[in-house]
């Protein structure tokens, strides 16, 4: 599996096995952009438990590297989802579950997506592989 030391938070929605066996292999799956990494946290946090906010899940990664700064990707939740769904049927716990673990992998994953691109800059970085303009003559 990953061998990046990896803390995972969940804050406001309960412990899931899913969830976190999910981040697991996500890390995992950023070993192969760039195996120096010398940490992670994530952290899916749900802040707000409003009748219909069962969408509003937020990720956070950070990625601690050597030789720079911590590398950190989030996913914000977008107010617009609400409104689509003011049409919907009525209001039930169970649904609310089962929508905050489906919004929340869609959150990991673009998450995920978006610290793979920093992490991929910061490698071209360190390699030296990044274009520089030329001074001007």
């Amino acid at each position: 599996m990953t061998q990046i030391p990896t803390q995972v938070t969940f804050h406001g929605i309960r412990h899931s096995d899913v969830l976190e066996a999910e981040i697991l292999e996500r890390v995992a799956w950023l070993e192969q952009f760039y195996s120096r990494a010398i940490g992670c946290h994530v952290l899916v946090d749900v802040p707000h438990r409003h009748q219909r906010g069962a969408r509003h899940v937020r990720v956070r990664v950070e990625l601690t590297v050597p030789g720079g700064p911590p590398i950190v990707a989030s996913h914000d939740p977008s107010l617009h989802a609400s409104l689509k769904d003011s049409g919907e049927a009525a209001h039930h716990k169970e649904s609310e579950v089962e929508s905050v673990h489906r919004y929340a992998h869609v959150a990991i994953r673009e998450t995920f997506d978006a610290a793979r691109r920093r992490l991929q800059d910061f490698a071209r970085e360190q390699r030296h592989a990044t274009k520089t303009r030329e001074a001007a003559l």
